[in-house]
């Protein structure tokens, strides 16, 4: 028995084996030196770009902030609205509240038989007429007393 022979691959396809993976080693070598580019690039001008950074972000900073005082304003505008709109809700509400009261009150007062406001300024000024009339009477001398007025009690 004869052993079987390795079967050997023809000259030209070492050749293409031997380029491929020479290409890929170069292509990898020039990424390699592109990564170092960079970063030496970038080592280089690193202080321009961490100022450029700075610089953009001190403007974004300072948008933001005027919208977020923006709306800040604009929200605290829809609060004080809602806020005027409830105190005139409750203003309504407590006047009719005490309308109510003072109405049953009232009937409560009347129930009892005690005199409302009209009646008792109609009362005042009927004193007041009446007082006119005492000081009137006062104000005239008394009739002299006669002799027959003083006779002896039988």
């Amino acid at each position: 028995m004869t052993k079987p022979q390795p079967k050997q691959g023809k000259p030209q396809d070492a050749n293409a084996t031997r380029a491929a993976s020479e290409s890929v080693i170069d292509s990898a070598h020039q990424i390699w030196l592109a990564g170092l580019g960079a970063f030496a690039k970038a080592q280089a001008e690193g202080g321009k770009w961490f100022e450029a950074l700075v610089n953009e972000g001190a403007a974004f900073d300072a948008k933001t902030r005027q919208h977020a005082e923006a709306r800040a304003g604009e929200l605290r505008g829809n609060v004080e609205s809602a806020v005027d709109n409830v105190r005139a809700r409750t203003l309504q509400t407590w006047d009719k509240l005490e309308k109510v009261f003072e109405g049953r009150v009232e009937r409560a007062i009347e129930h009892l038989g005690v005199p409302g406001q009209e009646e008792l300024i109609a009362l005042t000024r009927r004193v007041e007429e009446l007082s006119r009339e005492l000081r009137k009477f006062a104000d005239k001398p008394a009739p002299a007393k006669t002799e027959k007025s003083k006779r002896p009690a039988r």
